[in-house]
């Protein structure tokens, strides 16, 4: 079974203040555009960096997770940590994700220039930094998700197919 991690990185829906919406949002579209057998291992922990790296070494070394999704903790704010934590474990950074989720993200507001998303690699696990509100966790991850497949080829992960009515992705022949 393919395991994929959903990390909801939010001091609120952590301590229960406000429902989950951003991590859902994640296994509704994985649902919709994945055909493979997977599951998620989802998480929702506070804006704390030391947690957050402990959680993605964790569902990368030990849940063998294929593909580490976080929301949140992207912006300027000083509890915003995610994309440092990000880049404190992973071996290589792949920048390349974050600078087109802020190219589609500047067609609908000009703040997106704040965002700070990355993506990274740690082992054989691929780790993505999203956005917090579900209209742009949509817009962001349908322009890049066309590459995560091949990808996660790359580094030695499982054979990620998709119904490509709903999402078509890109592997060279």
């Amino acid at each position: 079974m393919i395991r994929i991690g959903i990390i909801n990185v939010s001091d609120r829906a952590s301590a229960g203040v406000y429902e989950d919406i951003p991590g859902k949002a994640v296994v509704q579209l994985l649902t919709e555009w994945l055909t493979s057998r997977w599951e998620p291992v989802y998480r929702v922990i506070p804006d704390e960096q030391d947690q957050l790296e402990a959680n993605m070494i964790e569902l990368a070394d030990q849940e063998n997770c294929c593909l580490v999704v976080t929301t949140g903790g992207t912006g300027p704010a000083l509890r915003d940590v995610t994309p440092e934590a990000t880049e404190a474990v992973c071996q290589k950074m792949m920048p390349g994700f974050g600078e087109l989720m802020r190219q589609e993200s500047l067609k609908y507001v000009p703040t997106a220039i704040l965002s700070r998303q990355t993506a990274g690699i740690r082992n054989q696990t691929l780790i993505l930094n999203l956005p917090g509100k579900p209209t742009a966790i949509g817009q962001c991850l349908s322009v890049v998700f066309p590459a995560i497949p091949y990808c996660i080829d790359l580094i030695g992960g499982p054979f990620l197919t998709t119904d490509e009515t709903k999402m078509k992705v890109f592997r060279p022949k």
